[in-house]
């Protein structure tokens, strides 16, 4: 059967315990000390469909873990979704979230995952705020972005990496660092803080 055909834009929130110039953004491999992934990929859905389903405001993370780079494989992943998407809803985000659907990134992914565990609902609680975005699943994840300072005058600085012929995740990362991120949660537990972060509006579809 063909796979059902979706195009969501959503506000991509994300961070990773790589240094804030995210070796995997330029080199491939991670800039973090161990040389694995530790990670969360949230965000929330502005518009798009799967299908006839609506998935305006569905909010979604994704926690990662992997022993080397991404491409290396033999991640360990956790998906959850929020409790305020129906049931249809919640089934189609993780249809796409789990590359099931196929498109990119997602069906790029799901060939580097050992573990899947998911989609769990859980009540996600979030702010949507550029550089100053946050999420939270109480008990079980945190993330909270914060721009990143100039050394010099203390300022909020504005980086942006950008792709002129696409990326993977997103085309143009506004770049941030974070106050607090952890997860701890069945085979992904992690804690970091003061590495990358980014907040971009990406569009990820089957359709092309």
């Amino acid at each position: 059967m063909a796979p059902v055909p979706y195009s969501i834009t959503v506000h991509n929130i994300e961070a990773c315990n790589c240094s804030t110039a995210c070796g995997c953004q330029f080199s491939g491999f991670p800039s973090s000390g161990d040389g694995g992934c530790e990670a969360l990929i949230g965000g929330e859905v502005k518009e798009g469909k799967y299908g006839d389903v609506a998935l305006n405001g569905v909010r979604y993370v994704v926690a990662i873990d992997y022993p080397q780079a991404i491409h290396q494989g033999n991640g360990k992943v956790a998906m959850f979704i929020d409790t305020k998407a129906s049931d249809k809803q919640a089934e189609a985000n993780g249809m796409i979230l789990s590359g099931q659907a196929g498109g990119m990134p997602f069906e790029a992914l799901a060939g580097t995952i050992a573990v899947l565990d998911g989609p769990v609902r859980k009540p996600i609680e979030m702010k949507v705020d550029g550089t100053r975005s946050s999420y939270r699943i109480p008990g079980v994840l945190e993330l909270r972005q914060a721009p990143i300072r100039d050394a010099v005058s203390g300022q909020d600085k504005e980086v942006q990496i950008v792709y002129p012929k696409g990326g993977f995740f997103w085309n143009t990362g506004n770049i941030a660092t974070t106050e607090v991120l952890e997860a701890n949660y069945g085979p992904v537990k992690f804690r970091h803080g003061g590495g990358f972060a980014s907040y971009a509006i990406s569009t990820w579809t089957n359709q092309r």
